[in-house]
């Protein structure tokens, strides 16, 4: 037996981080699936489910801060402080830019949603089905496999993003005539690709986390 897994063994079982590891992943699905279903509606239905956003992410922010709070608070954790900090925040910062596309498609009065935007709100919607499939895996570190493999989804995923990014912003460019069009559907597209920059992020800290304990 090694000595990290000595450690594990000898480490209570964490009641406090991983249910805020995974009430922040399960609410990354919400807020995504929200996005994906607003981005399908006429936008006079968008309205409810923008506002559902708005209170999703302010929720990912709270979880953020009571994640931040018990680190302050427990001198032992499951593993490393920076790891934890890292993992909280990249997940939060996923919100974030979801939030912010939700955000720029209300404040411009974006209303012929493109398949490009479809697009990009489903793929960041299955990238945060991916972490919230790794994140479950944390709370025993057994099933190393689990959290690798929907590391390496989430990769492919984010390549995906950048592909259908650049194919969306050169149609702008090739057939959009009105430059606020450009403008505003440019600032939409490139937030969502961000999401999913962020969603490898979290698996690079998640990955991170694995490998430190295989």
């Amino acid at each position: 037996m090694s000595l990290n897994s000595i450690f594990q063994f000898l480490v209570p079982k964490d009641k406090k981080f991983f249910p805020l590891f995974e009430q922040a992943s399960s609410n990354l699905i919400e807020l995504a699936s929200n996005l994906h279903e607003a981005v399908n509606l006429p936008l006079k239905e968008r309205e409810v489910l923008f506002q559902k956003i708005d209170a999703l992410e302010q929720k990912g922010e709270d979880i953020t801060r009571q994640t931040n709070l018990e680190l302050s608070r427990n001198f032992i954790t499951p593993f490393d402080r920076e790891d934890i900090h890292s993992l909280i925040t990249s997940i939060d910062n996923v919100a974030d830019y979801l939030h912010g596309a939700a955000s720029r498609m209300k404040l411009y009065q974006v209303d012929k949603i493109t398949k490009s935007i479809r697009k990009l709100t489903e793929i960041n919607l299955e990238a945060c089905q991916h972490i919230d499939v790794a994140v479950k895996e944390l709370r025993n570190l057994k099933n190393m496999k689990k959290i690798t493999d929907a590391c390496a989804k989430i990769n492919k995923l984010e390549n995906k993003s950048d592909n259908v990014y650049n194919k969306a912003v050169f149609e702008i460019f090739e057939n959009e005539t009105d430059a606020k069009n450009i403008i505003k559907y440019k600032e939409v597209l490139s937030v969502l690709e961000s999401a999913t920059d962020k969603c490898k992020s979290v698996a690079s800290v998640l990955e991170s986390i694995s490998v430190k304990h295989s």
